[in-house]
């Protein structure tokens, strides 16, 4: 259930209070665990050709929260006692939710710092921030919108959606979500049918791979420093631009397959490189079933899969002694990107709770939210050794224009997702113009700026791996 689904609570009367929604499993979670080390936010950055009328934005973007209410929150107080906690729904923001930062040279660098390093805050309507931000290294008037968002209200599917209304009403053009793309039926031999996970895999309750430490900064007093001379906590990001991925016609897989397998293949060859023994991979996927019209429900809808993989399957084995960057013949790689495609598409069917059962049962509102919250951490820490390798958000294509009229349309639409250890690292991927926007996040206490240059270099060469693969019979046949 999502956030918006559940029933809103409000008094009747003059003077009546705001009306309250209690959180859902997922919200609850996520508050549980706050950490001001490393926030969690979602960041969207939309690239345009002009800059917007700043009041025009202003009204249109506030228009576009009240045509979505539920984006209009703030987190209600109550008592160390109270079973639940309640989202507040407000008539109007609080605070100002659109600025536009003066023009510097290092302007994208420090709307970037400051979506990864300072969370809105749950407590004032609504917890997301839009900044526009003059794009200096585009040239001309060209623009960047940073939408920040705190990640225990909302993801960033539901704020895309937002954001695609303000466009609508900003530049009267319409931005009506494009149809989905298909994907080949199930086989017809039942193979990856709803109520069966893949088989042959790594146990479930075996602990899989983690992501091998770089060269993070050695200290808190060498760490890096915001625009204000603060160290900044969290996470580093690294964005890049790359085509998206052929693939053969009718090939049974999809480009979200494709980059499930340079994911994979990435962090295995960067793990080998730093020493680690081969172990298996379980990689995080989002699975998000709402519509993307005006009818979607606004909140944290997604539900998480976790697709696994096999220490041999990925790269040099005792058998083959096999090392180096083209340890994988395009055969195997063809292989694993079939293998990869039964696996998502059976986990993608299952029936679910979006963050599983026992998620279900820690937030049932039976002892207060603090009792709750402790244990909810002493689960997580106790749990670390468990939690998947990595997190791979495939956004797809954009499925909005997000046609600002006179400031033009989107032609570069980046997002990233929180990196908390113990993952430490996520990618975030989306698609525009033909263009695949990669983000690739991570925990400054695992990695430096450096060593994400060198997993974009190998996400990037693996990527191209999986492409100009012919099909085989047993393709054709699927």
């Amino acid at each position: 259930m999502t956030a918006l689904e559940h029933p809103a609570r409000r008094a009747d009367g003059p003077g009546r209070p705001p009306r309250r929604v209690p959180f859902p499993v997922v919200d609850e979670v996520a508050r549980h665990c706050l950490q001001e080390q490393e926030p969690e936010t979602v960041h969207i950055e939309v690239h345009l050709p002009g800059t917007p009328d700043p009041e025009r934005l202003k009204t249109a973007f506030g228009d576009a929260l009240r045509s979505h209410p539920r984006i209009l929150m703030r987190e209600a107080r109550g008592a160390w006692y109270r079973r639940r906690y309640e989202w507040e729904l407000t008539e109007a923001p609080d605070v100002e939710v659109v600025t536009f930062p003066a023009a510097e040279p290092d302007a994208l660098k420090r709307a970037r710092e400051r979506a990864l390093c300072d969370a809105p805050p749950l407590t004032a309507s609504p917890p997301i921030r839009l900044e526009v931000v003059a794009d200096p290294e585009a040239g001309g008037e060209s623009s960047v919108l940073f939408l920040t968002i705190n990640h225990t209200a909302l993801d960033g599917p539901a704020c895309l959606r937002v954001l695609a209304t303000a466009a609508e009403l900003y530049g009267g053009r319409d931005n009506a979500p494009a149809a989905p793309p298909t994907r080949t039926p199930v086989a017809a031999n039942g193979e990856g049918g709803p109520d069966q996970a893949p088989s042959g895999l790594p146990s479930p309750w075996a602990a899989p791979a983690r992501v091998a430490h770089g060269t993070p900064a050695p200290s808190p007093s060498s760490r890096l420093r915001s625009s204000r001379g603060d160290p900044i906590p969290g996470n580093g990001m690294l964005v890049a631009d790359l085509p998206v991925p052929r693939r053969p016609k009718g090939a049974p897989y999809t480009v979200n397959d494709q980059l499930m397998v340079a994911t994979a293949l990435m962090i295995a060859h960067w793990n080998r490189e730093h020493g680690s023994r081969p172990r298996p991979l379980r990689i995080t996927m989002p699975v998000d079933d709402r519509p993307r019209d005006m009818t979607m429900p606004i909140g944290n809808g997604t539900r998480l899969v976790e697709v696994p993989f096999g220490a041999g399957e990925l790269g040099p084995d005792a058998a083959t002694g096999r090392s180096g960057p083209g340890d994988l013949t395009p055969e195997e790689i063809h292989a694993l990107l079939r293998r990869t495609s039964d696996r998502t598409r059976a986990l993608k069917a299952l029936s679910r709770p979006q963050l599983g059962h026992g998620a279900a049962l820690l937030t049932a509102p039976v002892l207060p939210v603090t009792m709750r919250a402790a244990v909810t951490r002493g689960l997580r820490r106790a749990a670390a050794p468990w939690t998947s390798t990595t997190l791979l958000s495939n956004i797809g294509r954009v499925p909005y224009a997000l046609d600002f009229g006179d400031a033009g349309a989107a032609y570069a639409v980046w997002f990233s997702a929180p990196a908390r250890m113990p993952r430490g690292l996520t990618v975030t991927t989306a698609s525009t113009a033909g263009r695949l926007h990669l983000a690739l996040r991570w925990s400054r206490t695992l990695l430096s700026h450096g060593d994400g240059a060198h997993l974009r270099d190998l996400f990037e060469h693996y990527l191209h791996a999986t492409q100009n693969l012919h099909p085989t019979p047993e393709d054709s046949g699927s």
